[in-house]
C-alpha cells in the first residue's frame, strides 16, 4: 500500500498519558504499517507523565528530509 489507510496522513504524532491505552494506540499504528520516527518525547504535566510518539508511513521518511 503506497498511502496510509482510511485517509490517514503519512506523518502522525500520537500523544497521551503514559498508560496502556497509549501503548495500544502506538501498537495499532505499527500494525497498520506505520514506522516509528525517532524516539518518544516525554514530559510531566504536574499530575502525570505525557508521551508523544511520531510515526511515519514507509517511504515518506526520505521525502521529508529532501
Amino acid at each position: 500500500m503506497k498511502t496510509p489507510p482510511d485517509g490517514l496522513p503519512a506523518y502522525r504524532v500520537l500523544t497521551g498519558p503514559d498508560d496502556v491505552a497509549f501503548c495500544h494506540r502506538v501498537s495499532e499504528a505499527l500494525a497498520m504499517g506505520y514506522r516509528l520516527h525517532e524516539g518518544p518525547s516525554v514530559t510531566f504535566n504536574g499530575d502525570r507523565v505525557i508521551v508523544a510518539q511520531a510515526v511515519v508511513w514507509p517511504g515518506t521518511e526520505d521525502a521529508a528530509s529532501a
